[in-house]
C-alpha cells in the first residue's frame, strides 16, 4: 500500500511515522512535509515533476501527485485543506481519503456555528454568546466578566485565535485585535465570548466512519508559552514585542498585576495518555460528547462525519462529579498531542484508516500501549539579529538558524520536525515551533527524563523550551 500524508509539521510526521510501522504499507509520502519528513523508514517527501508540493493549500498539486504516484490512501492532517474540500476532490478522482468532506468541516470552521449546534443537541458547553459587532461584544464582557473570560475568533486561525483573558481590559483588547484590527482576517468577522471554565483540560480524539465512533487516544497539552517562573524569558519576549526596556523586577510586578500575560501558543508540549483520564472518564466523554455530535450531525444536518474528531474538553466538577464540557471542536488530530499519542498506537493505522473509509470501524479494535510519552517542543525564542531583538514564538521570530545535535538526540528519543529544512548538509529552522522531542517509557517520569536528556543534545540560536512538560503545572 502507498500512503500520502498531507501536512507540513510535526503532527504530519507523527502520522507518517505511524504508517511506516504498518506491515501493509510499502511507501509513505508526505506533502508538503519538511526537512524531517524522511527521518523514518519508508517516508519520503512528495515531488511533482521534481518540485515539492508548495503548501497544504495547494489542492490541485496534491491531487495531481496522488494520481501520478498511484497512492492507495490519503490521510489529511491539518484543518485548512479539509475546509478547502481536499477530500471531496480526491474522492471525485476515485482516491480514498481519511478526513471529513468540506460540508462537515463547519464543526471547526465556525466556532459560532459549532457552539449553537452543541447547545441545540444538549452537549455540555460553557455559557457563551456570539457577536458580529465589536461594541456589543465589549458591553457583554463588561456585564458578564467573572474570574476571567474567553474570546475566540469564529473562523480558522491556525490555533491562535483564542484569548484566555484574566481582566476586562485584556478581553476588550482581544475583541479589538480580532474584530477591528483583523489580526486573523475574515476569521474574525464574528467572535464567541464565553465563560472561562476552571478544571482539567483534555485533548481527546475519536475516529468515526459516519456511524460508528471509537476513542483514538488522548493527551494533556501545555499551551502557555512560558513556565511561570521563567521571568527572564518572559522579559526577553516583551522587550522584543514592545521595543521597550524592562527590568526583571518590572516584568515580575506587571505579570503579578495581570498587566502582562503568559501568551497562549499552538502548544509547547504534551503528555499521553492524559494522567487524569481513566476508563470511566473516557466512557463519559464518548457518551456525552462524541457520540451525540456524530449522530446528531448526521440526523440534523444530513452530513456523515468521517475522520478524526478532536473535541477540546474541560472536565468541570459539578455536585461532586466531573462533567466533560466542550471548549471547541476540531475535525483533525491534535497537535502536539498527536506527537505524544501516536507513538503509543499499537493497532495498525492503515487498517483503521481503511475501516473509516469503508464504513467498517465497528469491526476494528483500536489499542494503545501502556507506555507513556512526553513530547517537548523546542521553539524559536527571543533572538537579536539584523532586525534587532525579535520576541520569538508565538510572536515574530528569526528563522534559518543552524541546528546541531539532532542525530545524537535520535539515539534517546523520537524526533518529529515541526519547522526545519535541510541546508548545506545540516538543518536550519524555518518556523516558530522547530522540533518536538518525544520520550517514551513505562512511566511518565522515565518518559520525561528521556525527552529532556535528548533535548539537551540539540541546540540552535534562540532555542527555548518549557522545563515543566509532564509535571502537574499550569498548562
Amino acid at each position: 500500500m502507498k500512503v500520502l500524508v498531507v501536512d507540513a509539521g510535526g503532527r504530519g510526521n507523527a502520522i507518517a511515522h505511524a504508517f511506516s510501522r504498518s506491515k501493509r504499507v510499502k511507501e509513505v509520502y508526505v506533502a508538503p512535509g519538511n526537512g524531517g519528513s524522511e527521518f523514518f523508514e519508508k517516508c519520503r517527501i512528495s515531488k511533482l515533476n521534481r518540485d515539492k508540493i508548495p503548501s497544504i493549500r495547494a489542492i490541485d498539486e496534491i491531487v495531481k501527485f496522488a494520481k501520478s504516484a498511484e497512492v492507495d490512501l490519503v490521510y489529511i492532517g491539518p484543518e485548512e485543506p479539509l475546509s478547502l474540500g481536499l477530500v471531496d476532490r480526491l474522492e471525485e478522482e476515485g482516491i480514498a481519503a481519511v478526513g471529513p468532506k468540506k460540508d462537515a468541516t463547519i464543526l471547526e470552521a465556525s466556532k459560532c456555528w459549532a457552539k449553537d449546534f452543541m447547545k441545540k443537541i444538549g452537549v455540555p458547553i460553557p455559557d457563551y454568546a456570539n457577536f458580529d459587532d465589536p461594541e456589543e461584544a465589549k458591553e457583554y464582557i463588561r456585564v458578564n466578566f467573572k474570574d476571567g473570560i474567553v474570546v475566540k475568533a469564529d473562523g480558522l486561525a491556525a490555533g491562535k485565535g483564542v484569548y484566555v483573558c484574566e481582566s476586562i481590559d485584556e478581553a476588550l483588547r482581544a475583541v479589538d485585535e480580532i474584530m477591528v484590527e483583523k489580526k486573523f482576517g475574515d476569521a474574525g468577522n464574528r467572535i464567541v465570548v464565553e465563560e472561562r471554565l476552571r478544571g482539567i483540560e483534555v485533548a481527546f480524539t475519536a475516529v468515526s466512519d459516519g456511524k460508528t465512533v471509537k476513542p483514538f487516544g488522548h493527551a494533556k497539552d501545555y499551551k502557555r508559552a512560558f513556565d511561570r517562573d521563567d521571568i527572564e524569558s518572559l522579559r526577553d519576549f516583551y522587550i522584543g514585542l514592545t521595543r521597550k526596556f524592562y527590568t526583571k523586577a518590572q516584568i515580575e510586578q506587571l505579570f503579578r498585576e495581570g498587566k502582562l500575560i503568559n501568551p497562549n501558543t499552538g502548544g509547547m508540549g504534551a503528555v499521553s495518555p492524559h494522567p487524569d483520564v481513566k476508563v470511566e472518564i473516557e466512557r463519559k466523554i464518548m457518551e456525552m460528547v462524541v457520540e451525540p455530535i456524530v449522530s446528531k450531525f448526521r440526523e440534523y444536518e444530513g452530513v456523515e462525519f468521517k475522520g478524526v474528531l478532536y473535541p477540546v474538553i474541560m472536565l468541570v466538577e459539578e455536585s461532586g462529579e466531573l462533567i466533560p464540557k466542550v471548549l471547541e471542536i476540531n475535525v483533525r488530530d491534535c497537535d502536539p498531542g498527536a506527537e505524544a499519542k501516536l507513538p503509543r498506537l499499537e493497532s495498525d493505522i492503515a487498517e483503521i484508516s481503511m475501516a473509516i473509509i469503508e464504513g467498517e470501524l465497528e469491526n476494528v479494535d483500536i489499542e494503545f500501549t501502556s507506555d507513556w510519552c512526553v513530547a517537548v517542543c523546542a521553539v524559536s525564542g527571543a533572538l537579536k539579529g539584523r532586525e534587532g531583538l525579535k520576541p520569538g514564538y508565538p510572536a515574530d521570530h528569526y528563522t534559518s538558524q543552524p541546528i546541531s545535535g539532532i542525530e545524537e538526540a535520535m539515539k534517546e528519543a523520537i524526533i518529529y520536525a515541526n519547522g526545519i529544512e535541510k541546508s548545506n548538509g545540516g538543518y536550519v529552522t524555518t518556523g516558530g515551533r522547530v522540533l518536538t522531542v518525544v520520550g517514551k517509557g513505562e512511566s511518565i517520569e522515565v518518559a520525561r527524563e528521556r525527552a529532556y536528556s535528548a533535548l539537551s543534545k540539540i541546540s540552535f540560536p534562540g532555542m527555548r523550551y518549557r522545563k515543566t512538560i509532564g509535571l502537574d503545572v499550569e498548562e
